[in-house]
């Protein structure tokens, strides 16, 4: 059992989604995160365990990621092995069985169309037992306000690409706190730095996923 919990650990770190993914090379024709969560589940394991397996996998690739020996390619497989696993838990958060962390809305802020952090930040925290409610992108400051008053307690992540865009940024950021005083905010993005945030108002800054994963695990503590 415990053999099967560490491979599922390693496919999510290596991005070994499935059996048929040709990627890495040298764990082809191999069982990926997709086949051996479904093993384990039926071996009457509690996604609780398989779930905590994920967020290591993801912890060790971070990790890696930060040391400049893994970059956003691999980081990209990475969060594709860990959504195959979370294809399989997600019923288990439905029914109540595996209580979310939170609500994590998440959305790129109005005049800037990347996702591609985004995206990244939202399946690392999703993988991390957080619900995430994704915007997408060029989202405005009204539609940040109106999931905040259907979710309460939720916590809010901007994100920018564009330095054009740090003046909506810092008018979402403050909107949010005008209306929703307690409303955690976290922002990440190229132009963006912990002076930065700071700045805006908002409660935490980001780098990459792990720093929005620890962000959020800090609050949730």
């Amino acid at each position: 059992m415990n053999e099967l919990i560490e491979k599922i650990s390693i496919c999510v770190e290596r991005g070994k989604v499935n059996k048929s993914s040709p990627y890495p090379k040298d764990l082809a024709g191999q069982d990926g995160a997709d086949e051996l969560t479904k093993q384990v589940l039926d071996l009457g394991i509690g996604p609780d365990i398989i779930l905590n397996a994920c967020n290591v996998g993801m912890q060790r690739i971070g990790e890696r990621f930060g040391r400049n020996e893994v970059f956003v390619p691999e980081l990209l497989m990475a969060a594709k092995a860990m959504n195959a696993v979370m294809a399989h838990l997600k019923p288990f958060f439905k029914s109540g069985a595996v209580k979310a962390k939170g609500k994590f809305i998440l959305g790129t802020v109005a005049g800037d169309l990347h996702d591609i952090g985004k995206n990244l930040v939202s399946m690392v925290i999703e993988g991390n037992g957080w619900e995430v409610i994704d915007l997408g992108v060029d989202v405005k400051t009204g539609k940040f306000l109106e999931k905040i008053k259907e979710n309460s307690e939720c916590v809010v992540g901007l994100s920018a690409l564009l330095t054009t865009t740090m003046a909506s940024m810092t008018k979402t950021v403050q909107e949010i706190k005008s209306q929703f005083p307690k409303t955690k905010i976290i922002v990440g993005g190229a132009p963006l730095s912990q002076k930065t945030a700071e700045l805006m108002g908002a409660d935490g800054y980001a780098p990459d996923p792990q720093g929005a994963v620890a962000f959020l695990n800090q609050l949730s503590i």
